[in-house]
């Protein structure tokens, strides 16, 4: 399988101007063309905060861990007061929770896991290493100093950054945060999204004949959604280029991003090109050498962008991916998951047609001898359909330029994020 070439810069006025199709890294270049990250700074609580990103670095407001405490269950002791001796006398118990203590000279305190260490120990033998005679200790070997103790400030330092600005904020985040004692934190406000979808044949609720439910404004809201965007439901808009054009006016910076699905070909009833320009944007670019979804447009309204994905529904899938996700991480200054970043193996043999890059749904079979996920290739013409994405891993790509997969060659793809928000 060839691999793709590089291109370098996007003039998105030539490109239009040529009639050409866009490249998938200058479509890319132009639909972060017109994004600008967002200033709006809010504080939330740390229980409402996974996915979202921050907006500056978080520091630690004091050392960890905040006391000497043992890290075992045992026996603490002065580790001087064992010279010549294998026993100790106990002279009472420390637990996890319990205020420091003093160790009583040429004596041993039981301890238990997370207890302070008492003013004057040193080190701590676990329980395993010692037999428990009440009033005394026997130690089966001697540990060395420091043994078991898990010392002020060895884990952190105050003032110590722990999480970065521009982190997308996971479970363990939330978790060190909160052993900080950190109830709140500064992110970036969520990026505001208006979706809308195209075509008179396109309907939610009961159908007239002819017509189809809407699955891309449900599919594009979920996957926004869980990439930690706002969603403003924009429903459907008819194809009469007037309303189409009134619809996009009345969002001119309202939102960070405007995305619509379908009626930006060049049948009769794509509208959406020449209502953008009617209602004040303009066109950065159009079509993509992309398979499925060649009718993709870039563009901008006031300070919103606005980004037209195809009308089919795989087709969009893959826009989101492509497009979406990489404007998504601009706005809020997260670094985006790169597409098809992974390598897999090819479980089939596949002719095929060169000029556009393909993407395509695939499972994973196995596993080869180094580990490398085996592919399968699911469905064959899948831009209407989202049955063979449902079973899916995740998206492979392979470039313009292949004619021809070969079954145990390389194949570039991007398995689906299974926890949190995908970037």
């Amino acid at each position: 399988m060839h691999m793709d070439r590089t291109i370098g810069g996007c003039d998105c006025d030539s490109v239009l101007a040529l009639g050409s199709l866009l490249s998938i890294p200058e479509a890319v270049d132009c639909a972060l063309r017109r994004v600008t990250p967002i200033a709006d700074v809010e504080d939330i609580a740390i229980a409402e905060a996974v996915g979202r990103i921050t907006a500056k670095p978080v520091c630690a407001p004091m050392a960890m861990p905040l006391f000497d405490n043992a890290a075992m269950d045992g026996f603490a002791f002065c580790r001087s007061d064992l010279e010549g001796r294998c026993c100790l006398p106990v002279s009472g118990t420390v637990a996890a929770g319990d205020a420091p203590r003093a160790l009583p000279a040429g004596t041993a305190l039981r301890i238990y896991t997370g207890a302070p260490v008492p003013d004057g120990a040193d080190t701590v033998v676990m329980i395993e290493a010692c037999v428990d005679k009440t009033t005394k200790v026997h130690l089966n070997t001697v540990p060395a100093k420091g043994t078991n103790i898990r010392c002020h400030g060895s884990d952190q330092a105050q003032g110590q950054q722990i999480v970065p600005a521009c982190t997308r904020l996971a479970p363990h985040h939330i978790g060190l945060l909160a052993a900080n004692g950190i109830d709140t934190v500064s992110v970036v406000r969520r990026p505001r999204v208006a979706v809308f979808s195209t075509g008179d044949e396109v309907c939610k609720g009961a159908l007239k004949p002819g017509q189809i439910p809407d699955a891309n404004r449900p599919l594009l809201r979920a996957l926004l959604r869980q990439a930690g965007a706002q969603v403003v439901d924009m429903g459907i808009l008819p194809d009469e280029a007037d309303a189409t054009t009134h619809a996009l006016r009345g969002m001119r910076d309202q939102v960070d991003l405007i995305v619509t699905t379908g009626a930006v070909s060049m049948g009769g009833k794509d509208h959406v090109q020449a209502a953008l320009v009617a209602a004040g944007g303009t066109v950065d670019g159009w079509r993509v050498a992309l398979k499925p979804g060649k009718p993709v447009m870039f563009g901008a309204l006031g300070k919103t962008a606005f980004t037209g994905l195809p009308g089919n529904p795989f087709a969009a899938h893959v826009g989101f991916h492509l497009f979406l996700l990489p404007q998504l991480a601009r706005l809020t200054g997260a670094t985006p998951r790169a597409f098809a970043s992974e390598t897999g193996i090819s479980g089939f043999d596949w002719d095929r047609k060169p000029g556009r890059a393909e993407v395509f749904p695939v499972r994973v079979t196995g596993r080869d001898t180094y580990g490398r996920p085996v592919l399968e290739r699911l469905g064959r013409s899948v831009s209407a359909t989202l049955l063979p994405l449902s079973e899916a891993d995740g998206l492979a790509i392979v470039p313009a330029d292949c004619i021809h997969v070969t079954n145990g060659t390389p194949v570039k793809w991007h398995p689906f994020c299974q926890t949190g928000a995908e970037q």
